[in-house]
């Protein structure tokens, strides 16, 4: 069969302007870190599959849990039914973030998880009877593509045919550093006046923004704050989690956490779609009442999905042994020895990292999304054995944490020979 041929006849792929790009590579094979094409052309997964397959392709042991739990049940209406891989999943994943979140709601995704955090946060209030309309939220954020996500999230190109169905968002901007105080100074104005049901952000690091970093002590002031006057503090954890900023979830970076927490991506090493929406007893026991119509009235057709969630248990698995975290901070330093050695290149404007991420935003006229250095990038880097799919004019790597010292050095040669490149040399 032509899969190229039979691709373009009936897919629709993401993000994609199909007259103008290339034909999409067909993969057939994938192990550890390493896709491999039709042709056999062999290529390094830089990104983790869309940043979600941390543990690395082909991962016997989830394989093992899958295969075990299609043997017993593979699907079932979690509405007034329960099973036993659900219960499991929840109950370690509350011992896990080890603090007040203790109630957890399913889901299929990342977008669904944060709808899920938005509808509880604006409902907890109706619940109450309390008017608490507006929300809060950081520039340059993504949430997702469904409306309530994109509603919260940067209102940029992607999103201009649906703004005029958006609900009304209130923004802070970036904490650079040099504007954290004036910024923390404006939060709290407009906190005080408990007009504020929620504030959402991405805890620490913003990914489709540009991998953009904000430090601790301003996650921490601004939580602190939200608390302060009663604004419920939602954490998108989508991206964050699951070891990527060297931590299991990226809060536990801080002294605080946050009254709902979202994830998903990482949740099953990447290979099965769930979403989690984890929340405080207190944000539960408000939707507890003789009325029906005060529960939340929410659900999907795979919510709970036994699959799904036996991969996500037995991801925790492989989170519980000590070679991971040792993969995990192998990664980051060797991230960290290789940002040292190209800072000063004359095509970087800015290089930074935390955990197993290390982004290197390239000096560019046309920066953003549609940057010209990104489609150069994107196809060096795939005439190198690299799948890397740049964020504009950041190039960024987030890998399986299965990557060898050997592969990752390789990465590291690829990127500074395209900067070499690019400089003319």
């Amino acid at each position: 069969m032509n899969w190229q041929s039979e691709d373009e006849k009936y897919v629709w792929h993401p993000f994609t302007q199909v007259k103008t790009e290339q034909n999409p590579l067909v993969i057939t094979h994938a192990i550890d870190a390493t896709l491999i094409a039709s042709d056999g052309s062999k290529y390094l997964d830089c990104n983790s599959s869309w940043w979600v397959n941390v543990h690395g392709h082909g991962n016997e042991h989830i394989a093992d849990a899958l295969q075990d739990q299609f043997h017993q049940i593979d699907h079932v209406i979690f509405a007034g039914v329960t099973h036993p891989k659900a219960i499991e999943l929840a109950k370690r994943i509350c011992e896990k973030l080890n603090n007040d979140l203790t109630k957890v709601f399913y889901s299929d995704n990342g977008s669904t998880a944060v709808e899920v955090a938005l509808k509880m946060a604006i409902q907890y209030w109706h619940n109450q009877k309390v008017n608490r309309p507006r929300i809060l939220a950081l520039e340059g954020a993504y949430h997702g593509d469904t409306f309530g996500a994109m509603s919260v999230g940067e209102r940029d190109c992607f999103n201009v045919p649906f703004e005029p169905y958006f609900f009304e968002v209130t923004y802070l901007p970036f904490p650079t550093s040099e504007m954290e105080e004036e910024i923390l100074i404006n939060a709290e104005n407009l906190l005080k006046s408990r007009e504020f049901g929620c504030l959402i952000l991405e805890p620490l690091i913003q990914g489709s923004a540009g991998m953009r970093i904000y430090s601790i002590s301003f996650l921490e002031k601004l939580t602190t704050i939200a608390k302060k006057y009663g604004t419920l503090v939602i954490y998108d954890e989508i991206m964050t989690a699951f070891g990527r900023t060297g931590k299991l979830f990226a809060f536990e970076h801080t002294q605080v956490q946050p009254d709902i927490i979202c994830l998903s991506k990482g949740l099953t090493g990447g290979v099965l779609p769930l979403g989690l929406t984890v929340t405080t007893q207190s944000i539960f026991d408000a939707f507890l009442s003789e009325e029906r119509v005060k529960a939340f009235l929410h659900g999907h057709s795979f919510t709970g999905n036994p699959l799904a969630c036996a991969a996500a248990c037995a991801s925790l698995d492989l989170f519980e042994k000590e070679e991971t975290w040792a993969d995990i901070d192998a990664i980051g330093k060797r991230n960290a020895a290789f940002i040292v050695t190209i800072k000063l290149n004359p095509q970087v404007k800015d290089v930074r990292g935390i955990g197993t991420i290390l982004a290197i935003e390239l000096n560019d006229s046309e920066s953003g999304y549609f940057s010209q250095k990104k489609e150069i990038a994107y196809h060096y880097f795939l005439e190198n054995g690299m799948l890397l799919r740049p964020l504009g004019n950041v190039i960024f790597i987030n890998p399986p944490y299965c990557l060898t010292e050997d592969e990752q050095q390789y990465i590291f040669d690829v990127i500074t020979s395209f900067l070499n490149e690019l400089n003319g040399n």
